[in-house]
């Protein structure tokens, strides 16, 4: 049971989070007003907090606060097994790693034949039926022997009060939202057609995509789908955003993913009535995309970033742009200093905060935030994990398959992000758990 002793919350007999003054948590860029706190590989085992369901996005347990998905979590030894999907809950001071949960294709996947599948990855996660508990959608590799269409190898796993309590449902795709002999993968959830259920894109096969209109049973089953739709792209991607503020998600496309996502074009399909089917508005080419207000206009913006720098696009599909002399192969959005406009964050070979102005992103007052540890870093999540109206930063750095360190840096009013981590933990936590 957490409590709090004299500004600090105590989880067990583990200290996760200190203010150096009591009353209300200050800035976190302000000198001496919160300290940051280094976590034991293995805090104190906590139980999932009961929730009572809730509309924040990433709330599996439903009590109102984000929780963090982990995947490729580290194992005792580089030739050892896939450990699972390792799930942080969150607390009303942010994340809190004693309260965890392993997610293992042993305890719950759903087999095919009897088999259980050899592969468990965290794809996509909404609340699918709508019952105000996050639900997960994993990968898995259910067996086939080639011939026709492979079987749907997505499953949702279902929130609860508890968490991702129960076993995974396979994902149902109906016949006529099928085509082609591809594997239906990459799901992106969204709500396309304005109805405020949540649905799901999947790749189909050339250049067409499964739509599922939600809300989805138990049973895994859409509430509808149609035929297929035609694309600009192979390749449905997260985020999906309403980038003009109609009411409709609009859909990320892309024409290639993986090593040859540097050349890969991309386009914003727009949602309506009919889900993502309005005419396409291409974006250009590089390695990766992502969305936000990052000047003083109506609509979302969009910045895609290559090895040559990274393009900007105001007012999607408005002509104004912008460039920064900044290579960009992973980029992410947040508001780090809740004045209202979005930061760039770019984490290509530094991990880079370019703040959002009114006429748009600039290099000028450009952070660059230390990594945690040495290795290889990469931005898992930009997101308020402790509901202070402020995007947070959790970012993960990798020293081979034995040692990570994961990382929670939080915005600021003031200089837009904290210097050093409020929390670190390794997922070496996991290592050990009943999954």
């Amino acid at each position: 049971m957490a409590a709090v002793f004299a500004g600090c919350l105590v989880v067990g007999s583990l200290v996760v989070a200190c203010d150096s003054t009591p009353g209300p948590k200050g800035d976190g860029a302000a000198a001496g007003q919160r300290k940051s706190v280094t976590v034991a590989k293995a805090p104190a085992r906590l139980p999932v907090p009961l929730g009572r369901g809730s509309r924040t996005a990433d709330d599996f347990n439903g009590d109102g606060h984000r929780d963090l998905v982990l995947n490729d979590l580290v194992k005792r030894d580089s030739h050892g097994d896939d450990g699972g999907i390792g799930v942080v809950y969150g607390s009303a001071r942010g994340l809190a790693p004693g309260a965890r949960q392993l997610l293992s294709a042993a305890r719950h996947a759903a087999a095919t034949g009897g088999q259980v599948p050899a592969v468990f990855d965290a794809e996509a996660s909404c609340d699918l039926d709508q019952d105000g508990f996050t639900d997960l959608v994993v990968s898995t590799d259910p067996p086939y022997d080639g011939l026709g269409q492979p079987p749907v190898p997505l499953q949702i796993l279902f929130g609860s009060s508890r968490g991702l309590a129960g076993k995974g449902v396979k994902l149902v795709i109906p016949a006529q939202a099928r085509f082609g002999n591809d594997w239906p993968d990459q799901p992106v959830c969204g709500d396309f057609d304005g109805d405020e259920a949540m649905d799901l894109v999947v790749h189909a096969s050339d250049r067409q995509l499964s739509y599922l209109r939600g809300p989805f049973t138990r049973k895994g089953a859409p509430e509808a789908a149609g035929a297929p739709l035609v694309s600009p792209g192979n390749v449905p991607a997260p985020p999906a955003a309403d980038v003009n503020g109609d009411g409709y998600d609009d859909l990320l496309v892309r024409t290639t993913e993986g090593s040859a996502a540097s050349s890969s074009t991309s386009a914003l399909v727009p949602g309506g009535p009919a889900g993502p089917t309005g005419a396409p508005v291409a974006l250009p080419s590089g390695i990766d995309v992502t969305f936000g207000q990052f000047g003083a206009g109506e609509g979302l913006d969009a910045a895609i970033g290559s090895m040559r720098g990274t393009a900007l696009r105001y007012d999607v599909p408005g002509a104004r742009r912008g460039e920064l002399d900044v290579a960009g192969s992973v980029l992410d959005s947040g508001d780090f200093d809740a004045d209202g406009v979005s930061e760039l964050v770019s984490s290509g070979s530094e991990l880079r905060v370019f703040k959002g102005r009114a006429d748009g992103v600039s290099a000028s007052g450009m952070v660059t935030v230390p990594p945690p540890a040495q290795g290889t870093t990469r931005v898992l999540k930009v997101a308020d994990f402790d509901g202070d109206g402020r995007a947070d930063l959790v970012v993960r750095t990798y020293r081979g398959d034995t040692k990570d360190t994961v990382a929670v840096y939080r915005g600021a009013k003031q200089g837009l992000i904290a210097r050093k981590p409020e929390l670190s933990f390794s997922s070496s936590g996991f290592l050990g758990m009943e999954g």
